[in-house]
């Protein structure tokens, strides 16, 4: 049986990560890692008449491709964790509608990856379910018209403003041995630090990283030298410099081993992404196609992926509230 000890659950039994995909829009193809994606789109519609419509067919897409990868049908997933940013979460419930799989919608905003895999490992591991998929997806479009302003508008763009990612990631687990495995996972705190600038989400969620990395190692008596890499979501550089700064004033020296994945999924030299990428698509697209394929062929051994995400909403902006913001985090390793 799994133990908690503070926020963190071991797993007395490894739960394995079967296979993933990923499905990316044009800058996404462009970017380094766009040769991984498993379905691509030129003009970001993925032959559909709006954004929005757009975001949930790359989850559909990115499901079903994952589950062809794995040989199963439809039948055999017992249940969908996944959500978006989209309102009440449309893109997801949506992009599954089609399937007729069990489906649990999930609000993590951008964390939403970490959090339906965890919720997947739990389904699994108490014995609910056999096989879980965790999805989710961001549309830089759709995240703009409803978090900042239409593309129409012509908005600048300050410094520290990330770019959503086009892009969805979709991962099957279950007890069926692979060459990836969930040892260990932790649900985050809400923090909040009375960040209320909608461009500048890496200050926004960079403490709730801190938070849940802080309360994981002291629950776990490990420290960052015992993994070799340490992902977090989409901070992007600001984020990513914040989240070094915490953790250094705590004892803890991240300049060796950490990246965020909104500093991997783009060219450094794309003017366009300013402070790097963001969106629930962020981390499930870097996770499937940089973290795993690395884990597989045994590049890496141990890695934290820590998935952050900013609570807020456009009604809680109108209302002159803060951005909370929370982190999720699993530890993956590889099958010795």
């Amino acid at each position: 049986m799994a133990k908690r000890n503070g926020q963190t659950i071991t797993l007395d039994k490894k739960i394995y990560i079967n296979k993933y995909a990923a499905v990316g829009g044009k800058k996404e193809m462009e970017g380094p890692l766009g040769q991984f994606l498993d379905l691509t789109s030129e003009d970001n519609k993925f032959d559909q008449p709006t954004w929005e419509k757009s975001e949930s067919k790359m989850q559909e897409l990115a499901i079903k491709a994952l589950i062809k990868k794995s040989g199963y049908s439809p039948s055999d997933i017992d249940i969908i964790f996944g959500g978006d940013l989209l309102n009440q979460c449309i893109g997801s419930s949506y992009g599954v509608r089609n399937l007729s799989i069990p489906f649990a919608g999930l609000y993590g905003a951008c964390s939403t990856m970490a959090l339906s895999l965890i919720l997947a490992t739990m389904s699994i591991e108490s014995g609910f379910a056999k096989r879980s998929i965790g999805v989710t997806s961001s549309h830089f479009c759709s995240a703009e018209r409803q978090f900042r302003f239409p593309l129409e508008y012509g908005s600048q763009r300050t410094e520290n403003n990330q770019w959503t990612v086009t892009g969805s990631g979709a991962v099957l687990i279950s007890k069926e041995k692979s060459d990836i495995y969930i040892s260990r996972c932790a649900l985050g705190k809400i923090t909040d630090y009375n960040i209320s600038d909608m461009n500048n989400m890496g200050a926004a969620m960079a403490p709730s990283a801190a938070d849940t990395l802080l309360n994981f190692f002291k629950d776990t008596n490990t420290t960052e030298k015992d993994y070799d890499y340490i992902f977090t979501g989409d901070l992007g550089s600001v984020g990513k410099k914040l989240l070094i700064t915490l953790m250094n004033a705590e004892g803890y020296n991240l300049e060796n081993n950490y990246n965020d994945c909104g500093c991997i999924i783009y060219k450094s030299d794309d003017k366009d992404i300013k402070s790097g990428a963001s969106g629930c698509g962020c981390s499930a697209v870097t996770l499937c196609t940089y973290i795993l394929p690395k884990l597989q062929r045994g590049d890496f051994k141990k890695v934290i992926f820590m998935a952050t995400g900013a609570l807020m909403s456009p009604t809680s902006s109108q209302q002159g509230e803060s951005i909370p913001g929370i982190a999720h985090l699993l530890v993956l390793e590889r099958e010795e």
